[in-house]
């Protein structure tokens, strides 16, 4: 087929480079052509470029004036290229190793890229060996990935010819207004809209097939279904490896396999994403919301409690039964004849508290917290252990406040949230200020949000907080600040956030009473520290590989005997914790002492006891503790017991 006819004429170009140097050229010109002008050492390190913040093919003539980056292996967006090719150059490898095998779609995603086919047998582990040799294959022969257009009608009867139906739906549902852009590299080619890079020996050997999952066409349950293989790439082998020893790092770390070893909770197929805490996982969450709850009492929070169920009329006044009802969980209550919907988050409820009473300017600040127990329903793909589940607690807090407190309250919440993170370990925190949605996913006027960005943006800068924004990731309420933390092993996690509401008050009929002796709206700061409870605390698990700090493991000593001789002692020793607040186990069993030992190190246990008949005659302790990562055998100190007793006691107290 040849590719459909377009105008290549070009007005002038001027391009001005990141370090300001303006170019112009007379002629239509390829990002290539400028990388050339500037140098050849950077001509042949361009994969791309980035025009006005659109990457661009590396031969396409340029289509505009304006800022121009030339993208090589080093540059930030370097990394999403090199895997949509590295996916393009699976689905050519599949093809050629599976003959009669359909390709349907192939994005890059975090960390690496999918492609879904479709075939009657199932891909195993041998084949994943094979495609990625027959990968490297492509790879080297180094074939350029050249960009064509076809005509819409003409791509659809090509691809139905060649049976490959899902490509021509994909071309039949796109937009008439759009081009129908295909790549070739070699004799392979595929419906993509780019951008690509200069050829398959530029996406390198960086990779890996991870692994095969089931998948429906489009993600419909209702179509076929599909085989996705999924594979990881990086810019170079040294970011590869790193990434497998990360995965290598998470797997030990699972909160799943730790939860299981260490006796904290159990999930089970009669309440689908819900967690059953044992007493030891409860003890881990109790410590963590004693703790948070003492500091949101001394930052002048009040604590409140709110129903699970409410009439469908509140959630469809606040707006989350139109934007978020397919995430809720509705229940018809025949005798009474209305819909109840069980509450996905607790901001609706914090109204209703809020409205009781008339409130004057004086009363605010409110700062109205809860450990709110919520619903979503999330699809059973999506569920994670704890991660991601259906039944969660959120730390959740909303202030009401005048629009001259805002700033204020954002900072005081600033200080709150990073001061709590630096005591549960985290210091390596990014901040993100999320930006309004579309307009369809969104509520209020362009004018209200333009003015809870604006404060969110003027908070931050007063705070001194370096922040990224992200364009269309808001709530449909409200822009929102996000904290980011990153894990002992590098991975993020999204957990505080901060969201400013202006849409909320109004909807439920928030007021009080201003100093002019008129009704106003208050402003509505959503706000939560760890989020989810159960997330945090899986979070917390795998950040610490399950040694958490002392005053959050849920034993934090337990006394071992040598002999039967220390029996008596060990109680003693054991009753002596228990009053000083210790949380602490005693173990007299008639098994070896190292047996004791393994046993306690696999659980976790930050310090082990060791008492035997010397120890009980001199009142002393041998103390053990958990070794740290790395280490085959922990500290070890001997102490006398009032003084043992004292420093567990100092150091297993909770952050004030």
């Amino acid at each position: 087929m040849q590719p459909a006819s377009h105008d290549k004429s070009q007005k002038e170009l001027k391009l001005t480079l990141p370090d300001g140097k303006e170019l112009t050229f007379a002629t239509p010109v390829t990002g290539l052509d400028v990388a050339s002008s500037i140098g050849p050492g950077l001509a042949k390190a361009a994969l791309a470029v980035k025009l006005n913040g659109e990457i661009i093919d590396l031969n396409r003539a340029l289509p505009a004036s304006g800022a121009l980056e030339i993208v090589t292996r080093k540059s930030a967006d370097a990394l999403e290229i090199i895997r949509h090719d590295t996916a393009h150059v699976m689905a050519e490898a599949v093809q050629e190793l599976f003959p009669g095998t359909q390709v349907t779609i192939g994005p890059s995603i975090e960390n690496g890229f999918y492609y879904d086919f479709a075939r009657d047998e199932p891909f195993s582990t041998e084949d994943l060996g094979a495609i990625e040799k027959k990968m490297k294959e492509i790879v080297a022969r180094n074939e350029p990935f050249t960009r064509e257009v076809w005509k819409r009608d003409e791509a659809i009867r090509h691809f139905e010819g060649i049976g490959e139906k899902y490509k021509a739906e994909i071309i039949r549902d796109l937009p008439e207004s759009e081009e129908i852009s295909i790549y070739r590299q070699g004799k392979w080619y595929d419906l993509c809209r780019g951008p690509h890079l200069p050829s398959t020996g530029h996406v390198g050997t960086a990779f890996k097939l991870m692994k095969v999952a089931g998948a429906y066409w489009r993600g419909d349950s209702n179509n076929a279904q599909l085989q996705r293989i999924y594979g990881t790439a990086w810019r170079d082998q040294k970011e590869l490896d790193a990434h497998l020893h990360m995965l290598e790092e998470a797997e030990k770390r699972d909160h799943r396999k730790l939860g299981r070893e260490m006796d904290l909770f159990h999930m089970q197929e009669e309440s689908v994403g819900s967690v059953f805490w044992h007493d030891k996982g409860y003890t881990i969450w109790r410590a963590l919301e004693d703790f948070i709850r003492r500091r949101i009492r001394a930052a002048g929070y009040q604590e409140v409690k709110t129903p699970q169920l409410f009439d469908s009329s509140l959630f469809k006044a606040s707006g989350h039964w139109d934007i978020y009802g397919d995430n809720m969980f509705k229940v018809e209550v025949k005798a009474d004849e209305r819909t109840l919907g069980v509450k996905p988050m607790n901001c609706p409820a914090h109204v209703q508290v809020f409205n009781q009473g008339l409130k004057s300017y004086r009363d605010l600040p409110i700062r109205m917290a809860e450990f709110g127990c919520c619903h979503r329903n999330e699809p059973s793909g999506a569920m994670h252990g704890i991660m991601r589940v259906r039944q969660f607690t959120q730390d959740d807090a909303h202030i009401f406040c005048r629009d001259d407190q805002v700033e204020k309250e954002s900072l005081d919440y600033f200080k709150l949230q990073l001061g709590v993170y630096k005591d549960l370990g985290f210091e390596n925190i990014s901040v993100k200020l999320a930006l309004r949605p579309g307009a369809n996913e969104r509520l209020g006027s362009d004018e209200v949000w333009d003015r809870a960005e604006g404060d969110l943006r003027n908070a931050l800068t007063a705070a001194g907080l370096e922040f990224e924004e992200l364009p269309g990731e808001g709530a449909f309420y409200g822009p929102k600040v996000e904290f980011h933390l990153t894990d002992a092993i590098g991975r993020t996690w999204q957990c505080g956030t901060l969201q400013l509401d202006f849409n909320l008050p109004e909807r439920l009929d928030a007021s009080y009473i201003g100093e002019d002796s008129q009704r106003h709206r208050p402003v509505m700061l959503h706000r939560a520290i760890l989020g989810s409870m159960e997330r945090f605390i899986g979070i917390l698990i795998e950040h610490h590989a399950g040694k958490l700090p002392l005053w959050l493991a849920p034993v934090q000593c337990v006394i071992a005997t040598i002999t039967s001789d220390a029996d008596d002692y060990a109680q003693e020793v054991l009753e002596k914790l228990k009053a000083a607040g210790v949380r602490a186990v005693a173990d007299v069993r008639n098994e070896k002492i190292n047996y004791k030992i393994r046993e306690h190190s696999l659980q976790k246990i930050p310090e082990i006891w060791v008492v035997g008949k010397r120890e009980a005659e001199e009142a002393k302790v041998a103390i053990r503790h958990l070794a740290a990562e790395g280490e085959k055998q922990g500290a070890q100190e001997v102490l006398a017991l009032d003084a043992a007793i004292r420093k567990i006691s100092d150091e297993s107290a909770p952050p004030q």
